[in-house]
């Protein structure tokens, strides 16, 4: 049975800030959490309570409060390895929040709980049918609708007949039950410490300044539609971190530009994996187990493998290259070009994402050949291999 998530809005005309509201008591939570590192329990003192608001007008319950308060339970019975997601939007930007627990009790009504909920639900006196224990809010879409509606599309409604969630008519009765066309593990620890260097999402967004607003150029003036919404948020959000440190400094011969190749490793790192794990779905042990630092890992399970070890993988497995090259649409180019780009990248990165500095001529070479200036992106290609 696939697994149920939730969907909800957040109202950009209230005198405050309702998201910057919460986001900026995480960032404070994870500031504390930072001073105490030595407590081992500190990290659980890291959340913010999201309130469903109740509108004036209404004064039933929701029809449907049972079941979302139905899956507080299964939270309870999962553990840390099931995550339940909250995705918040107000139709221009798009976020999603891992959900700890989920109350129907006020948890302003605990001293210690009120710390934790933004100060404009007591101040405007706003009731809510229920609230949501949120460890960590991750930012997928900055301000770009057309993104927000292509990546809604990939959440089914399930209390209207699985179809897929529309912006246009379909957010009523909020939120919504939806399942995920695809499980993803938007929190996954040791996918968020590779990614983020051991930060929290909360951190690691609220320093990514401008990134958003490039995204939306990219996909409008470079990539196109089909081949941006191909990509996953973390994909889009590393390419245009990469772009923006190359326009911020491509005058500057003596910038360090190290950076750039990084986020662009990043990008290649996150989309190939999802392209590998696509691929050797449903293969038997002997082809999805490879060897990973001496363990034996099953790629399908979510690990992100380094530039690296994706090279060697699909480079050096037979199986797992031909498996691609059949299994793929574009597999012969997957297979046969992106192991040698994976191996490259891999020994500029390395170095430079220590000590070993990245000149211009050579970032401005890979970012050519990624981004497609004069040529076809890598990028691009990749967008197509499904």
């Amino acid at each position: 049975m696939p697994r149920h998530h939730l969907l909800t809005l957040w109202n950009p005309a209230y005198r405050d800030d309702a998201m910057e509201a919460h986001l900026a008591i995480l960032r404070d939570g994870v500031r504390r959490y930072r001073e105490a590192s030595r407590d081992e329990d500190a990290e659980d003192r890291v959340f913010v309570w999201w309130g469903k608001v109740r509108s004036s007008s209404r004064y039933q319950e929701l029809p449907h409060l049972d079941q979302i308060l139905a899956l507080d339970t299964e939270l309870a019975q999962e553990g840390a390895e099931a995550e339940t997601h909250l995705y918040l939007t107000d139709y221009r930007s798009l976020y999603v929040a891992h959900v700890g627990e989920i109350a129907r009790d006020d948890p302003q009504a605990d001293e210690a709980e009120r710390a934790h909920v933004p100060e404009y639900y007591a101040r405007q006196g706003l009731t809510c049918d229920c609230w949501f224990r949120l460890w960590d809010i991750r930012r997928l879409i900055t301000d770009d609708t057309p993104s927000v509606v292509a990546e809604l599309k990939k959440l089914r409604n399930v209390r209207y007949h699985d179809r897929p969630v529309s912006i246009y008519g379909g957010m009523v009765e909020l939120p919504l039950l939806v399942t995920e066309s695809e499980e993803v593990r938007w929190f996954d620890r040791e996918v968020r410490d590779r990614l983020t260097d051991g930060k929290f999402w909360v951190e690691f967004d609220a320093e990514r300044v401008g990134i958003g607003l490039l995204e939306r150029e990219l996909r409008e003036n470079l990539f196109g539609d089909p081949a941006w919404e191909a990509f996953d948020p973390a994909t889009r959000s590393f390419i245009a971190a990469g772009e923006k440190i190359w326009r911020d400094h491509a005058a500057d011969p003596a910038f360090d530009f190290s950076p750039v190749i990084v986020e662009f490793g990043k990008a290649l790192e996150v989309r190939c994996n999802w392209v590998l794990r696509q691929a050797l779905q449903g293969a038997p042990p002997e082809v999805r187990v490879v060897n990973v630092d001496g363990k034996s890992t099953d790629v399908t399970r979510g690990t992100l493998l380094p530039l690296g070890q994706l090279a060697r993988v699909l480079g050096d497995s037979q199986a797992v290259n031909e498996r691609c090259r059949r299994k793929l649409k574009s597999g012969d180019w997957f297979s046969a070009s992106v192991p040698p780009i994976l191996d490259a990248l891999a020994k500029l990165r390395n170095p430079g994402s220590h000590s070993a500095r990245v000149d211009r001529e050579a970032a401005g070479q890979w970012r050519r050949q990624l981004m497609g200036v004069g040529c076809e992106g890598e990028f691009v290609r990749l967008a197509r291999v499904t």
